[in-house]
């Protein structure tokens, strides 16, 4: 084996391809040719999309996992832990496994040149190729039309909320961007959109290819009550179904079209009513709003750009805090800052905000100067790290803590806080 350990194996191939984001699907398409991955034996559940794509693929796991059935995911990034990436029954894979895949591809590969992610998603095809599952759930990482994850056909394909990021690969605006997420429909099958005003190029790209074409509240949808929900669907209704373990009207939108991908594969991979409202309560997800209580509460979300942190104000605003909300945020330099700030001025009251290094980082104060919060409210650090130390220090009981911004942020400061008895 060319490496010893996984920490070995990640640090080369982060330096094995000239760039981090190559788009295209010629390298690994062959790479996957070589290692018999392109035609899986197991159903083949694709999710993209700019916001809610991870929600989408904890509340499959979830249910699927609940009701039986031997699910393979595939997500990114991770947080804390890389093979968090690749799980088998919501179980991250073990270094050994993850190894002796690396090594596979590694052989395989020859002389063609494979990028840090792309090098990952073969390892999730290869593992879940070799585990006897009877689904995988494949989150495309960039896109869809050229991500690596597309070398799959989908059995069924789910494109969540769309938004505005990642221009420079995808374009500047919903039309251009949903066209490259809805790369990945294929011909004949379910192609499945919970985004309630879906850009046309989404439903003319599922029209060119004949498609099965569900849209949120054409085909299907859900209706919010008091203590629960209800989902409507072709000649079905589900009713009083438990709110997701997420909180926030967005993830039952996420959970109307889960349930549309799920109504689409019901013979194939059923569903009993227990199971599905089992799923629905036992759904995890780390650093989705996620709540630490405390006499200073803690809030981990990693929000990156304006649709989401649109949602992100929505659920603070519905728990509300009788004392301050103190926002600790770092940001890569290529995400909308202002348009951020914005949809959570009203609820953030002191900004504590810290650099982020590596090529697409940026510092504390260019990031305020972006996000057009440099007043006496805002407090700027050389790292989230010092950002959040001050935040400690200046919260008293009943003020409550934001972390977000960046998956970098929340994987720096979700251990942090915790090895700090903090939270």
């Amino acid at each position: 084996m060319r490496f010893e350990t996984l920490a070995e194996w990640l640090a080369w191939q982060e330096t094995l391809h000239p760039t981090v984001i190559d788009l295209g699907l010629e390298r690994v398409n062959a790479v996957a040719a070589r290692l018999g991955l392109l035609a899986p034996k197991h159903t083949v559940i694709s999710v993209a999309g700019t916001n809610g794509k991870g929600s989408s693929v904890a509340l499959l796991e979830s249910i699927l996992v609940s009701a039986g059935h031997r699910v393979g995911s595939y997500t990114s990034p991770h947080i804390l832990n890389y093979n968090e990436r690749i799980r088998i029954d919501r179980q991250p894979i073990a270094d050994a496994d993850l190894m002796l895949a690396f090594e596979r591809i590694d052989q395989a590969r020859g002389d063609i040149s494979l990028s840090y992610f792309e090098f990952g998603t073969l390892a999730a095809m290869d593992l879940f190729e070799h585990a006897a599952l009877d689904v995988a759930l494949l989150e495309v990482g960039l896109g869809g039309r050229l991500d690596a994850v597309n070398i799959q056909d989908a059995d069924v394909a789910l494109i969540t909320a769309i938004g505005i990021d990642h221009v420079d690969w995808l374009g500047p605006d919903r039309e251009s961007i949903g066209r490259e997420k809805a790369g990945i429909f294929r011909a004949g099958r379910p192609a499945i959109c919970s985004d309630p005003a879906p850009p046309q190029s989404v439903r003319a790209t599922a029209a060119g290819l004949a498609a099965d074409w569900y849209a949120l509240n054409e085909h299907f949808g859900f209706e919010l009550r008091d203590a629960c929900w209800d989902w409507w669907g072709p000649e079905l209704r589900l009713m009083d179904l438990p709110p997701p373990a997420l909180p926030g009207p967005i993830q039952v939108q996420n959970a109307a079209g889960v349930l549309m991908v799920l109504h689409c594969l019901g013979e194939r991979l059923p569903v009993t009513l227990q199971a599905l409202h089992t799923g629905l309560q036992q759904m995890r997800l780390r650093g989705r709003f996620e709540v630490v209580p405390g006499p200073i509460e803690h809030i981990f979300d990693v929000a990156h750009n304006p649709h989401a942190a649109v949602q992100l104000a929505a659920a603070l605003a519905a728990r509300p805090c009788r004392g301050r909300t103190l926002a600790v945020c770092g940001m890569l330099a290529d995400k909308d800052a202002a348009g951020v700030a914005a949809a959570l001025s009203a609820q953030v009251q002191s900004w504590y905000l810290g650099g982020l290094d590596g090529a697409r980082g940026q510092s504390a104060q260019l990031l305020a100067q972006r996000m057009g919060v440099a007043d006496q409210n805002t407090h700027l650090y050389a790292d989230v790290l010092a950002a959040y130390e001050a935040a400690c220090e200046a919260a008293q009981t009943g003020d409550r803590i934001l972390i977000f911004g960046s998956f970098h942020t929340i994987a720096e400061l979700l251990p942090a806080a915790y090895n700090a008895g903090t939270v």
